[in-house]
């Protein structure tokens, strides 16, 4: 009867309602929380301009996810105006260094700031050590070219004040380890038709786009060994030798609705060999 009452209620609910239900997944096994989908409690915000209150309006909670450009927001954001107000980051108030970290994000379909230049951009920055916008940290990128159908989430970012190794297909110009015939990246080595701060991703066809469907991100940091990304469970790139070895977890606002969910983390307190993570995992 119990069982009944409650399948009962839940099919009065509003459709709304059920979208909550569904949004609230327990952290996998040995993970933590670092978001509780009812507010931002353990992170703190910024914009480019300052504004407080607009950094709550962009990083608004609703139905267990974060909504980057929520509906409150118009279709299009100071679009390619060179004010770039809203472009902004969540940041964890506390430092990490080993750890595995992981989220969920889908795109929405509201474009801001200078979306014309890089498309649909968003991105996790970590061991930031300077919490401007843009932060100095280095960051896995969130992207896709719509005008190429193109993935880019999983592509490192090293910008000014960090450094780190990578390796490189010759053929794609895209990561490849070193164990399998990756070369290693020079400091200021400029590969062809690439920025040199930029590096890819390995390509794959793993990853939703503009389907309103989710993906899985996860960066696992061991300090400053190395660290993996992956997409959907596939890795997509790599980097070692990073420098600095800790800080702050950041997830950005940038040039499209964005929402995230399921933000986890889970601490080392020792260092976890690479190959932890490299090899298939069984399912």
């Amino acid at each position: 009867m119990r069982h009944f009452i409650i399948l009962t209620i839940l099919s009065l609910l509003p459709l709304s309602t059920h979208a909550q239900v569904k949004e609230k997944v327990a952290p996998s096994p040995g993970f933590i929380a670092l978001f509780n989908g009812k507010n931002l409690d353990g992170w703190y915000l910024k914009v480019k301009n300052g504004d407080e209150a607009l950094a709550k309006q962009v990083f608004a909670v609703k139905d267990g996810y974060i909504h980057v450009f929520d509906d409150s927001f118009p279709a299009e954001i100071d679009l390619d105006a060179g004010i770039d107000k809203s472009l902004g980051m969540m940041y964890t108030k506390k430092e990490y260094s080993k750890y595995h970290f992981k989220f969920d994000y889908k795109w929405g379909k509201k474009k801001a700031n200078y979306f014309k230049k890089w498309k649909y951009d968003a991105g996790v920055y970590y061991h930031v050590t300077n919490d401007k916008i843009y932060p100095t940290g280095i960051e896995y990128q969130i992207m896709y070219d719509h005008t190429k159908n193109k993935n880019h989430t999983g592509d490192s970012i090293r910008p000014g004040g960090v450094s780190y190794d990578w390796y490189y297909s010759d053929k794609t110009y895209a990561y490849l380890h070193p164990d399998n015939a990756g070369k290693l990246i020079e400091k200021k080595q400029k590969l062809p038709g690439k920025k040199n701060w930029l590096h890819e991703a390995k390509p794959t066809q793993n990853y939703n786009a503009l389907n309103d469907k989710w993906n899985t991100c996860e960066i696992i940091v061991m300090g400053s060994e190395y660290a993996i990304y992956k997409l959907n469970g596939e890795v997509v790139n790599m980097i070692f030798n990073l420098k600095p070895e800790k800080g702050i977890l950041g997830l950005q606002s940038e040039t499209a609705e964005i929402l995230y969910r399921n933000i986890q983390i889970k601490e080392f307190t020792e260092s976890v060999p690479a190959e932890t993570f490299l090899k298939p995992q069984s399912k």
